[in-house]
């Protein structure tokens, strides 16, 4: 891993915070002074804040061969993962939602959970949902997982650069939640459970996705499954928020059994992959 060459982390989350902002506060104000049938302003807007981290990472690693080598390298590195990390991405998502839902049965919760539905949690403007669901986690790994999470990962363990991560990513979603009718705001209006419960929900997820990245060898391809399916199981059903909330739960748990399993791989800085 060289980890050298991914040495301009302020540069890198400067630029990954403030352009986003930009756009996706313009965006939140067109969301709200124009008409449902001019929307489309507003989702051009956000989808262009929502490309920049990559566009960002692209021209960092544009001026350096090596580096760009590096990242396109990344996409053809399939031999030698173990399949159980490959089945881990596809279908741990699916797995904890379902038994999230199980668990919420204990509770009272309905078992309507289960049923498929044909309506999403939130709307995307000009864009299908579903064509968010799969462009929007692929964008934004193809930014954190070609330069934003190696640039931590050079300094830091990789808990510390999962937990800082984590933090930013956090923050980074903070604008999102005053467009109009988008995900992160309908979240808002929900209760602030459940806002917190996103917040809370991005530490384990973040571990159990860099753990799935740097076992699978930096393959970039791997933490973009992972989260897509995050975001496509987590719709599909009629889940109830409170469903969410256990899922953060069970996620936590994984976490902390995966960091006893292989507390060397957590927090030793030198990497050994």
């Amino acid at each position: 891993m060289k980890t050298y060459l991914y040495n301009k982390p302020l540069l890198f989350y400067i630029l990954s915070t403030a352009i986003p902002w930009l756009f996706w506060f313009i965006a939140a104000y067109f969301s709200y002074s124009f008409p449902a049938d001019e929307m489309w302003i507003s989702s051009i807007i956000g989808f262009i804040g929502l490309l920049s981290p990559f566009v960002i990472a692209v021209v960092m690693m544009s001026k350096n061969k090596e580096l760009y080598q590096d990242f396109i390298s990344r996409f053809f590195n399939i031999k030698g993962i173990k399949v159980k990390y490959i089945l881990i991405a596809c279908f741990l998502m699916l797995t904890s939602i379902i038994l999230a839902q199980l668990i919420s049965l204990a509770f009272g919760y309905s078992t309507n959970q289960f049923q498929i539905t044909d309506q999403y949690t939130f709307t995307s403007g000009v864009f299908p949902v579903w064509f968010l669901l799969i462009i929007a986690p692929l964008v934004e790994e193809l930014a954190w997982h070609s330069y934003g999470t190696d640039t931590l990962r050079q300094r830091f363990s990789l808990f510390k650069t999962s937990m800082i991560f984590a933090l930013f990513w956090g923050l980074w979603h903070i604008p999102l939640s005053f467009i109009k009718d988008y995900y992160h705001s309908n979240l808002v209006e929900s209760g602030a459970i459940y806002s917190i419960n996103f917040l809370v929900s991005l530490f384990p997820f973040v571990l159990i996705m860099n753990w799935l990245y740097y076992k699978s060898k930096r393959n970039i391809i791997i933490p973009i499954i992972f989260h897509i399916t995050a975001g496509y199981f987590n719709e599909i059903f009629s889940t109830h928020p409170m469903s969410k909330v256990i899922q953060t739960g069970l996620l936590i748990l994984l976490s902390i059994y995966i960091i006893t399993k292989d507390k060397a791989f957590f927090f030793n800085l030198k990497t050994n992959y």
